[in-house]
């Protein structure tokens, strides 16, 4: 399947287990967490929309994040931890690069305090990545919006952040993929 667009949504249930996995890894990034949670959701349910296909996914991030288990928490944030570091010089997958092309602007110094900021954040929330749907914000305020988080100290807030984050770039990713 290429990345370049997405399938109709009413056939995903029909696809092979490969495309429904690319699927998720275009809307979401690659995570072989992610998959075994939902590569069988994509074949057992319909969807409307890929917007409903994403709020189900959503909804089972959300119940890792409500389960009592350590494993669940473990597997979301394994989940979590597979977007890319914001303003990464190595970024995988090429919606994270376009997506965070705003943030490459601005001087040296900049950029070092973000690399600062998520090492701080890393050091917070151990486990965790900053996610955050950047949506052509400029790097001053996403480093308000990282500073806030820290401050705020809230390992399940982070989590909680992180799948909205998640499933706001996947939203904005599928509007996207749908028009070309």
């Amino acid at each position: 399947m290429p990345t370049s667009q997405l399938p109709s949504i009413s056939s995903v249930p029909a696809l092979s287990t490969v495309d429904r996995a690319a699927i998720l890894d275009t809307l979401f990034e690659p995570s072989a967490a992610l998959h075994t949670l939902s590569v069988e959701l994509l074949q057992t349910d319909s969807f409307g929309s890929y917007n409903d296909l994403i709020k189900a996914v959503g909804n089972q991030l959300t119940k890792l994040l409500e389960s009592a288990s350590t494993s669940d928490t473990e597997w979301l944030d394994t989940i979590l931890g597979a977007h890319p570091r914001l303003g990464a010089k190595k970024v995988e997958s090429a919606q994270s690069q376009a997506e965070q092309a705003q943030l490459n602007t601005g001087g040296e110094d900049e950029a070092a305090e973000l690399r600062r900021l998520n090492e701080e954040y890393e050091t917070k929330f151990p486990g965790l990545i900053y996610v955050v749907f950047v949506n052509g914000r400029s790097r001053p305020v996403i480093m308000e919006n990282i500073c806030a988080r820290i401050a705020r100290g809230d390992m399940n807030a982070e989590r909680t952040e992180g799948i909205k984050a998640m499933c706001d770039i996947a939203a904005d990713r599928a509007a996207k993929l749908q028009q070309s």
